[in-house]
């Protein structure tokens, strides 16, 4: 069970990773607003970062993309040469598979090459939205260590003030202000870059995995159309 005195020492320690302060020569200490206020931005980034992560684990599911019961049955109806069932089955699910298979099944009396156009580049139109929708995760990632080690230079520039102003004697209590600015900062800059990061590459890969697959299935349905003779 933590003493009073030991409770007191982690709460002191604590808050070094949400206030950035300093001591003074006369053992006063002072916040140093601006290195403040770089730790509550990364913060408040932190948390606008695991909103959008999960905004975008929701809006990237496999049934929004690529749902697979769909996938099926758009299959066994493609097999059969049934055009009309092909569509309203895609059609059905409206997901970005099914405006795939739509464009491909609408081009189909002009060409099998033309329907394959139609696929790939509604294809192409699907995952550029999608990975728009994920940029600002990347912009975020980039952003954090930027502010982070914008924190960091800061930091160093209040030691080395404080160097200065002792004539180069300065006790190590008066230095650990602005090493601490600088670590902690840096800190909460990774804090938000490696997650932000970690999220974006992953849902990219996702999301280009489903197209793939969505435009492989829309093509494979078209060419068992085809084969089948096409039936209104």
């Amino acid at each position: 069970m933590n003493t009073p005195s030991n409770f007191s020492t982690t709460v002191d320690a604590a808050k070094i990773f949400f206030v950035s302060s300093s001591t003074l020569p006369d053992g006063s200490t002072q916040i140093e607003w601006l290195g403040s206020m770089m730790i509550w931005v990364l913060i408040a980034m932190s948390v606008v970062s695991i909103g959008l992560i999960t905004a975008a684990l929701l809006a990237h599911r496999r049934k929004i993309i690529m749902p697979a019961g769909t996938a099926e049955a758009f299959l066994r109806a493609s097999s059969t040469g049934s055009t009309a069932d092909a569509r309203s089955i895609a059609a059905a699910s409206g997901s970005d598979f099914a405006r795939m298979a739509i464009a491909a099944l609408d081009t189909l009396p002009l060409g099998r090459l033309a329907a394959v156009d139609a696929a790939e580049q509604t294809a192409e139109e699907c995952a550029a939205r999608r990975f728009r929708s994920i940029e600002s995760l990347n912009v975020l990632a980039q952003i954090s260590p930027m502010i982070g080690l914008f924190g960091t230079v800061y930091g160093m520039i209040v030691a080395f003030q404080t160097v200065s102003a002792s004539g180069g004697q300065a006790d190590p209590a008066l230095l650990a202000g602005g090493i601490g600015t600088a670590l902690v900062t840096t800190f909460w800059g990774l804090i938000v870059a490696i997650p932000a990061l970690f999220a974006y590459a992953t849902i990219r890969n996702w999301i280009d995995a489903l197209m793939s697959e969505a435009l492989e299935t829309t093509l494979r349905g078209t060419a068992q159309t085809v084969a089948r003779g096409p039936n209104p």
